[in-house]
């Protein structure tokens, strides 16, 4: 006699690695394989990091700043590996909170956490201000301040169009996950398809060989160390690209079969990103009609793109990078809704009963998203004047997105080195590579926020008014949100700290969410 086995329900499975943290599900799953890779590789968005600091690599360290393309890839890689490992075990909302949280402690994860959820603010402004770098060169209309030539004109302009940007991206993500994937994976695919088509149309437009990625323009002149300073400065534009495929694990709590696709999407995000990013730069760099002059020091991809393809072709892709930014705006929006949902789901943030409270029609919570968009309007509003907002705003959030991954490939390295980290059975797994690609993941990060965070006067006060604080900005912001934060967190939120009734499992006891070090 054969009996027949209950057929499993994929959502009651998909929702097991939840009953680990204590969590009842409530975000509603409706996003699949594609959804999810469109999450990761909108956050990183091709066109909108090459587009929005190429003016700043190459100015800094010339055509050979291309090389570090390469570099940060491989460095991101190494992260990318870890957490792939990390969405296949843990595939749930505010994705490096709650791994900090698991594998390290309950005060390393909120300080993870809130690393993250600022510099996450901080980037929904610094990708937001994309859009003066691209609408003014498709027309003239949109330098609503001034003609573009004054002090504060581009800046002052900027803030106007970023909130725009921003008010959109806040009513969209307000209304719930469905149409935020359907707006981000309609987006996507026409930033694909852009990509693809400009690689081809820079290719066939040629002017010189690749080995115009050895010049260094002279830009190693004005440093101690010669052009590795210049390099090292010319990084940053990088290393704005490779960061944000956690996304991806971040939605798991939306995804089908998230242990699955999470870790997946994560890889193809950042290896598509790779491959058609530094297509494009090599490219660019092949095709422009020359190499001398200011402008691909000051408008940067934008005036390449006009002057290869022409004005008609030329504003058609400026058009693509244009819903590249807005995607990609979106995306930095939505992972920093879920992070601070699964924050305040533990009680580990002011008035957490109202953030982590879920619309019962949208199924999606709605207060943190017009929270963080107020709070991303405030951070453009405070350097409305501030004539290089774009390497300061950006430069902030891209070394506290370094530091919160620390806070997880760190506990991890520990916890591999103790032998507590044990990859999901029959998931995503590094095996005998874990332990190497842990240490490289975390050399590469420490290194990298060193090099970001160096207070040089070329990226945090390059131009009047020269004052000592502004060269120091980034030490003392992070130090100020750090500093300040924990200490909050330690006299005041940590004695607070429980997964909220409303979102325990009902089976789950009422303990506080200090979930045990990994397994």
């Amino acid at each position: 006699m054969t009996t027949t086995q209950k057929p499993v329900d994929p959502d009651h499975q998909d929702d097991a690695e939840l009953t680990e943290f204590g969590y009842r599900p409530e975000l509603k799953r409706t996003l699949g394989n594609f959804h999810t890779f469109a999450a990761g590789i909108s956050y990183i968005s091709i066109l909108t990091g090459t587009f929005q600091l190429f003016y700043f690599g190459y100015g800094s360290g010339g055509p050979a700043y291309w090389w570090s393309w390469p570099l940060v890839f491989a460095g991101q890689f190494m992260v990318a590996l870890c957490f792939a490992e990390l969405a296949a075990r843990y595939p749930v909302a505010g994705s490096v909170y709650n791994w900090s949280k698991r594998i390290g402690n309950p005060h390393l994860g909120w300080l993870a956490g809130w690393m993250m959820l600022v510099a996450s603010i901080v980037s929904i402004a610094a990708v937001a201000l994309a859009y003066q770098l691209t609408l003014p060169q498709i027309s003239s209309a949109f330098q609503f301040v001034g003609d573009g030539t004054g002090t504060y004109d581009v800046a002052t302009n900027a803030v106007i169009l970023a909130a725009v940007l921003i008010l959109f991206t806040t009513v969209v993500n307000a209304f719930g996950v469905k149409l935020m994937a359907r707006i981000t994976t309609a987006g996507v695919f026409i930033e694909l398809i852009a990509t693809v088509v400009l690689i081809v149309l820079l290719a066939v437009n040629i002017t010189r060989g690749p080995q115009v990625v050895l010049e260094t323009a002279g830009t190693g002149s004005g440093h101690s160390a010669g052009y590795l300073g210049a390099f090292l400065v010319a990084s940053l534009a990088s290393a704005y690209v490779m960061y944000g495929f956690d996304t991806a694990a971040s939605l798991g709590e939306e995804s089908l079969d998230p242990s699955r696709n999470a870790p997946r999407a994560i890889i193809r995000a950042i290896v598509a990103s790779f491959a058609l990013g530094g297509l494009v730069l090599l490219l660019a760099l092949m095709s422009v009609s020359a190499l001398n002059g200011d402008k691909l020091s000051t408008q940067g991809l934008q005036y390449i793109v006009l002057d290869v393809l022409g004005p008609t072709a030329g504003k058609a892709m400026l058009w693509c990078v244009l819903i590249a930014v807005t995607v990609c705006a979106l995306a930095v929006h939505t992972a920093a809704i879920r992070l601070a949902f699964a924050m305040a789901r533990d009680n580990n943030l002011p008035a957490s009963a109202l953030l982590a409270r879920v619309s019962p029609r949208f199924r999606t919570p709605v207060l943190p998203a017009v929270v963080i968009g107020v709070l991303a309007l405030a951070i453009l509003v405070v350097n409305i004047r501030q004539p290089q907002i774009f390497t300061v705003v950006t430069s902030i959030g891209i070394v506290m997105i370094y530091l919160a991954y620390l806070g997880v490939t760190v506990p991890m390295l520990v916890a591999r080195l103790r032998g507590r980290w044990q990859p999901a059975e029959g998931r995503f797994s590094l095996g005998r590579w874990g332990l190497p690609v842990n240490i490289a993941a975390v050399l590469w990060g420490a290194a990298m926020t060193v090099n970001l965070i160096w207070p040089r006067a070329s990226v945090y006060n390059a131009s009047a008014p020269f004052h000592w604080y502004l060269q120091w900005g980034a030490v003392l912001f992070v130090a100020v949100i750090a500093g300040g934060g924990f200490a909050y967190y330690w006299f005041v939120q940590r004695h607070r700290t429980g997964v909220l009734a409303e979102h325990r499992l009902e089976s789950a006891p009422a303990a506080p969410a200090t979930a045990p070090t990994a397994d």
